[in-house]
């Protein structure tokens, strides 16, 4: 991958700029086929799926008519005097039995042919134990196994419903499949049942209803709440369960949604399922994306349109750039002579419009490059005046003289764990200053130096001057150059309490938008300044005189790091104080 990337950013412009373009052309073109057969798909999926729910409307109304059939068969069937004689009386003789089954007979047909009914079974059972078939054909069973179906018990439970359930024999798809409907037969008055209406129907007639809506990828199928297929265009399904299915339909009723999409057997499918209230089932329309899709667009001719449009556009691309970039590399050719050392080599101005653009932009650049490496080699010389300031900044060998007198007079008056705190906080000051050769550290670094700086002097000349720190906590990470604030608390510790003697000195660091300000504020004798305020201090001023580099110089420095809007300012009133604020850029990451 390495020498392939080396590869490219060794060649030309030119090659670069083709290659980048023909990617771009490859890229939209590709991105926009995509995206157009994506939203064509939708469509197509959401025009489908629109259609596809009128359909199932429609077999919803055919299958409503058979319902409707079947429940006329019922009406007639209890109002007919001679069903429920046959249902009810015990057998008395011979004669009599052969009128009552005759005109029960003759019954059964009137309401068969006056409905029209001609594809459907019946059978009656009474209470008495007798019952009836007409069309036995359509179902190889006998009474008594219907009377063993639970459809029989559940019924009775609901004698004002018609129910259906799935009546197959055989194994699934062999063409045996069928419903059965029943109806309990109740007494108006006494509400007592008498009989029970079984109507045998072949699953072809429901087949029927709807098989011209279906095709390849498009199929019907009519589920029980319990997921049990009871018909469907693919024969080889009725009868099994789909846990699948069920769980989508119901989905669908839930949330009312349009339609769902899952997988099925390893297929993509779209389902649309409505509720066929009157036969407790769901009508169900599984559409198969990939056959559907498929016969919509054809990827092949598509791919090459694509490739077609991608070669086309790449040869317009390649006479275009090579056209445009003849005169670059002319200009090219005439840069390449310049000698790298020597920044006064101006070019003459000639050529076309964009060789001469370029020629003026070339030598304007010289000129200022010129400009440039004058101030950087006066700007090297200030900060290396500053970076010797910077060292001077440091504690100097008297501090170090005293602090080590200080901890001697500790020992000898056998102050050791205070002598112990004391070397310790010198060894600590002295890493942070003389090794730690980094421009800027943390304000939490900041403060341990100053606090250690502090806790010397106070062992030093006493607790007579107290300091206090008031830091927000968002400013602990930001970085301050290094012993900024040293040489203020030096020089408020030796120069502010001359005349009071006691005080507080108070650091105040806060943040405000996006600067940094650090305050060292003191109580004490206060000094004169060139103006009354936001000035840096009379070069004659006592206060001017630190045991390091002095304000100005920090201030100097400030200003080299960071630019001129930063420094320091002094506000100071005689006898009340003196406050010196430091405004300098929030910034968290080191600055080398």
């Amino acid at each position: 991958m390495r020498v392939w990337l080396r590869r490219i950013s060794d060649q030309s412009l030119f090659s670069k700029l083709f290659l980048v373009m023909v990617l771009s052309i490859i890229t939209v073109t590709v991105a926009t086929s995509w995206v157009t057969v994506q939203m064509s798909e939708e469509l197509f999926v959401k025009t489908f799926s629109i259609t596809n729910s009128k359909i199932i409307e429609q077999i919803k109304s055919g299958l409503e008519s058979i319902h409707y059939s079947n429940v006329n068969i019922i009406i007639n069937t209890a109002q007919s005097g001679a069903i429920k004689r046959f249902l009810t009386e015990r057998d008395v003789d011979s004669e009599t039995n052969s009128v009552v089954t005759f005109d029960m007979s003759e019954q059964m047909k009137r309401i068969q042919s006056g409905i029209g009914a001609k594809s459907i079974g019946m059978i009656i059972s009474g209470i008495n134990g007798k019952n009836y078939t007409r069309y036995n054909t359509y179902w190889s069973g006998t009474s008594a196994d219907l009377e063993r179906n639970p459809i029989t018990q559940e019924s009775r439970n609901q004698p004002g419903r018609l129910l259906y359930s799935y009546l197959g024999e055989g194994t699934p798809g062999s063409g045996d499949q069928g419903l059965v409907a029943a109806k309990t037969m109740t007494d108006p008055v006494s509400k007592e049942w008498y009989g029970t209406l079984y109507i045998i129907m072949k699953e072809s007639v429901l087949r029927s209803i709807y098989a011209s809506f279906t095709s390849d990828g498009n199929d019907v199928m009519i589920l029980d709440r319990q997921g049990l297929i009871v018909s469907s265009n693919r024969a080889e399904l009725i009868g099994t369960t789909s846990k699948e299915l069920l769980d989508s339909a119901q989905k669908i009723r839930q949330q009312g949604l349009v339609k769902d999409e899952m997988k099925l057997a390893d297929k993509d499918v779209i389902v649309l399922a409505d509720d066929l209230t009157l036969y407790d089932f769901y009508i169900m329309n599984v559409i198969d994306k990939k056959v559907t899709l498929g016969q919509m667009l054809n990827r092949k001719s598509l791919f090459f349109i694509v490739a077609g449009i991608v070669a086309i556009a790449v040869l317009i691309v390649y006479v275009i750039t090579r056209r445009l970039m003849l005169s670059l590399r002319r200009l090219v050719k005439k840069m390449s002579t310049v000698t790298k050392t020597n920044f006064n080599n101006y070019m003459a101005v000639t050529g076309t419009y964009e060789t001469r653009e370029l020629s003026r932009s070339f030598n304007f650049m010289l000129d200022e490059l010129n400009d440039y490496i004058s101030q950087l080699v006066d700007t090297q010389k200030e900060q290396r005046k500053a970076e010797l300031a910077a060292l001077q900044q440091q504690i100097n060998p008297h501090f170090l003289y005293n602090t080590l007198a200080s901890v001697n007079i500790l020992v000898q008056r056998g102050s050791q764990e205070t002598a112990t705190q004391t070397i310790h906080a010198l060894i600590s000051l002295l890493q942070n200053t003389i090794s730690n050769v980094k421009e800027t550290i943390p304000v939490v670094q900041e403060l341990v130096n100053l606090k250690h700086y502090v806790f010397i002097n106070q062992i030093r000349y006493g607790q007579g001057i107290k300091v206090d720190y008031f830091v927000s906590p968002d400013c602990m990470p930001a970085q301050v150059p290094k012993l900024m604030l040293q040489p203020f608390i030096e020089n408020a510790f030796f120069h502010a309490f001359n005349k009071k003697g006691t005080g507080y000195i108070y650091v105040i660091i806060t943040k405000e938008k996006d600067t940094l300000l650090c305050e060292v504020v003191d109580n004490g004798d206060g000094m004169e300044l060139t103006n009354e305020a936001d000035e840096i201090p009379n070069p004659t001023s006592a206060r001017q005189l630190f045991t390091g580099i002095g304000i100005r110089n920090v201030n100097d420095r400030l200003v080299l790091l960071y630019g001129e809007q930063y420094g320091v300012t002094i506000t100071s009133t005689l006898g009340q104080g003196t406050k010196i604020s430091i405004c300098l850029p929030w910034r968290t990451e080191q600055y080398t």
